[in-house]
């Protein structure tokens, strides 16, 4: 994750580049550094460095660093001609480079030669099982055909070997949820709550998860998670608030008549729906009229 100084810095040398202020360079090695992606702005400030001979003979050994990143840049932006070029000038330079070939594979699946790049792609896993980033190319590839299922297999065997990476839990279960594979998208939920346990994100989707599936016990395990995501985020999460009223309704309709859970419903029903009115006065006072027809229609359906 990049700090908010990380990220100043980058706007300041960005800012410096585009008023003609020189520091191509630097603001190019930063973005490789940060590892973020700007590929509109490799390539503008890039391509330049790299057509004109004497600013690329400045560059030593990262002239080839630098063919790369516009390379990645060009498939990003699908200019394949662009892409093509500067991996040729790769493949000349370090004719059995494996990385060169992941690039030529990227190439393939840019121009939509998915059999091809699956391939290419699994070709290259033979000398390197562990490459993780070609392992979710190949995701990435059936995604791009509409294999679903495919993909959740490839995730599946790529979270067996990579178990912390939480960038590829969230993809899972987000794909779970695109099929309505609801329990096995909340399994991929708690791996990331888990891990990450103050990210209100990941509570809230699991809370939605939950909500999903239905049932008492799961609105009521919903209604905590909700409940976490409001704390977590100092009460600011107007989806959360609302989903409380939808829990608390829910759980009022399947409890009727256990006096210490409908107590304890109506308490947590009208702190939200108070901080819901805070927020919209504050911020769409002109909506205020819907939302309280909203929660009254949940009050009194509980």
């Amino acid at each position: 994750m990049v700090s908010k100084s990380e990220e100043a810095e980058l706007n300041a040398l960005e800012s410096q580049v585009e008023n003609g202020g020189g520091g191509a360079w630097d603001y190019l090695s930063l973005i490789r550094k940060l590892k973020i992606r700007r590929s509109d702005n490799v390539l503008k400030y890039g391509l330049p460095i790299l057509n004109d001979p004497k600013k690329r003979a400045t560059l030593g050994d990262d002239e080839w660093t630098l063919y790369e990143q516009v390379a990645v840049a060009a498939l990003d932006c699908h200019c394949i001609d662009v892409a093509r070029d500067c991996i040729k000038v790769l493949r000349k330079k370090f004719p059995e480079s494996k990385r060169v070939g992941r690039l030529e594979a990227m190439l393939l699946e840019a121009k939509g030669s998915w059999e091809d790049a699956d391939k290419a792609y699994s070709s290259l896993l033979e000398d390197n099982p562990l490459d993780q980033v070609i392992q979710k190319r190949r995701v990435a590839v059936a995604k791009a055909q509409g294999d679903t299922l495919k993909a959740i297999e490839l995730l599946n065997k790529y979270l067996e070997i990579f178990m912390a990476d939480n960038d590829a839990w969230r993809e899972l279960a987000e794909t779970y949820v695109s099929l309505q594979m609801y329990k096995q998208a909340a399994f991929c939920y708690e791996e990331l709550i888990l891990s990450q346990p103050t990210v209100p994100l990941y509570h809230l989707a699991y809370a939605d998860v939950l909500y999903t599936l239905g049932g008492l016990e799961n609105f009521q395990t919903a209604k905590k998670y909700y409940a976490s995501t409001i704390d977590l985020t100092g009460g600011k999460n107007t989806r959360a608030l609302y989903a409380i009223c939808l829990c608390t309704s829910a759980i009022g309709q399947l409890t009727k008549g256990r006096n210490k859970e409908d107590r304890d419903n109506s308490e947590l029903h009208s702190l939200a729906a108070t901080a819901l009115e805070k927020d919209y006065k504050n911020r769409a006072p002109g909506k205020l009229p819907l939302l309280n027809s909203a929660l009254k229609s949940l009050k009194s359906s509980s």
